[in-house]
């Protein structure tokens, strides 16, 4: 697993823009495209992985040797970024377990949440996060639906300046509490704010993504495919014929090529339980992203259907 020194050395050649993103060239392959951390510079790749439902999988171990394997697949496209949470059941479990057992697993970037009304229970979720993982320090603690967020933004305080925690965050989703959400992103001292936003649900482009820009926080996308149900609705309908134009071969590449296209975003977390619509997912990484033209030509065509 990486350590803090490694952490910090890559940050610096990646702001720099003397190695590849976490120092992790692919012979043969172009360069996988990334985003800067405002607040540091350090890059991340624009594809994550999100856990929600997908890994909470419990002790089966059919099951858990899937999802390694989803999750080495996730690693050898040059994934990052893996988001998880203490109110995903056993997800947090399974995705520490198989980081234990697969391989490549240089480039993670660990976020997680905390997400409870109780300071001490908070402390407690983190530190459990911390042992089920195997990861110290976590790169992202993020406050979960911005419960109890004074609170618990105190300890993450507290943890980061003991080398606990490198990055501090809030998360929303499906739309929600986006008034409360942009009054903290203005006054606290956050690195990450992490919300909903895709092709059909861009109410965050009125504010919040704009708000984050101007704060220089990098944005994590949550449910890019609204659950799947989003992609389950196009597959019905055809690809338009300039998808190519963007090397969309795919609805899921076309919905994630729309998310990491607006350059308020740094990085989306579909989540998957399938290696090949990871690999589908993780082709986002590289190959040209639509201009701001291609971009409403995208949403014309969507909305039509």
């Amino acid at each position: 697993m990486p350590n803090l020194d490694r952490r910090q050395a890559i940050a610096g050649l990646s702001a720099l823009g003397l190695a590849a993103p976490f120092g992790l060239a692919r012979a043969g392959r172009a360069p996988i495209i990334t985003r800067p951390i405002p607040s540091t510079g350090e890059r991340i790749p624009v594809i994550g992985m999100g856990s929600w439902i997908t890994f909470n999988v419990g002790a089966d171990e059919g099951l858990r040797a899937a999802r390694r394997n989803v999750l080495q697949a996730f690693f050898d496209a040059g994934g990052g970024l893996v988001d998880s949470s203490p109110m995903y059941g056993s997800s947090e479990e399974v995705i520490g377990h198989c980081l234990k057992h697969i391989e490549n697993t240089q480039g993670l970037f660990s976020a997680t949440k905390v997400w409870t009304p109780m300071g001490f229970m908070g402390r407690r979720q983190m530190a459990t996060s911390e042992r089920l993982w195997g990861e110290r320090p976590f790169d992202l603690m993020q406050i979960h639906n911005l419960v109890n967020w004074e609170g618990h933004l105190e300890t993450m305080r507290a943890w980061k300046a003991e080398g606990r925690l490198r990055y501090l965050g809030i998360t929303t989703s499906h739309g929600s509490r986006h008034r409360e959400f942009e009054r903290v992103m203005a006054e606290d001292d956050l690195e990450f704010a992490q919300f909903t936003y895709n092709i059909v649900d861009r109410k965050a482009e009125a504010r919040l993504l704009p708000a984050a820009a101007e704060r220089g926080l990098a944005v994590i996308i949550n449910r890019p495919f609204r659950q799947g149900s989003l992609v389950d609705r196009l597959a019905r309908m055809p690809l338009p014929p300039w998808a190519g134009e963007i090397d969309c071969k795919s609805w899921a590449q076309f919905l994630l090529k729309f998310i990491v296209s607006h350059p308020a975003v740094a990085c989306a977390i579909p989540a998957t339980s399938r290696v090949d619509h990871m690999i589908e997912n993780m082709a986002v990484l590289r190959g040209p992203l639509p201009d701001q033209a291609m971009r409403r030509r995208m949403i014309d065509y969507v909305t039509s259907l």
